[in-house]
């Protein structure tokens, strides 16, 4: 059940984030060019937000697609449910929970700035949550991966 929240989570992640970038690529040229050189660099310019919305959104859009990825063929593996696949979920798991605590730890940079729009006040939300119930899911699948260690198999007590 975590499995599919958590796929609904990074699925609306990914959605407002890709629509962050989208909006970005599109405004940028009208809205950099009065700006100074070093601002000026950066590929993508955000119109909105802060200074920390172009790495938020960028991390966010990253981790939104690997835990919908995670989610997946975390849902697969934890089906059938033997030693390699429940290794495989662990290990993807997480990895997607270190892509999303590095974007909550921007969404918290994010806050503290201030000065945000409402769309992206709801991507820092979900992606908080996201983390929370990533970490839930992490934790419940390296439980059931421990019960197909090798010294638990190797002992017959499987």
């Amino acid at each position: 059940m975590l499995l599919f929240l958590n796929l609904g989570l990074y699925i609306i992640v990914t959605i407002i984030a890709g629509w962050a970038v989208n909006h970005a690529i599109e405004r940028t040229h009208e809205t950099a060019s009065v700006l100074s050189i070093p601002a000026r660099i950066f590929p993508i310019y955000f119109p909105m937000g802060n200074m920390a919305t172009g790495l938020f959104v960028i991390f966010s859009l990253i981790a939104g697609v690997v835990g919908v990825a995670t989610s997946v063929t975390g849902v697969t593996n934890v089906l059938q449910w033997d030693a390699p696949n429940l290794g495989a979920a662990a290990a993807s798991s997480l990895l997607t929970w270190t892509l999303t605590m590095l974007a909550m730890g921007f969404a918290c940079k994010e806050i503290y700035i201030g000065w945000t729009d409402a769309n992206l006040r709801t991507l820092e939300v979900i992606t908080i949550v996201a983390s929370a119930t990533q970490l839930i899911c992490t934790g419940a699948i390296h439980a059931g991966a421990e019960e197909f260690t090798p010294t638990t198999l190797a002992a017959g007590t499987v």
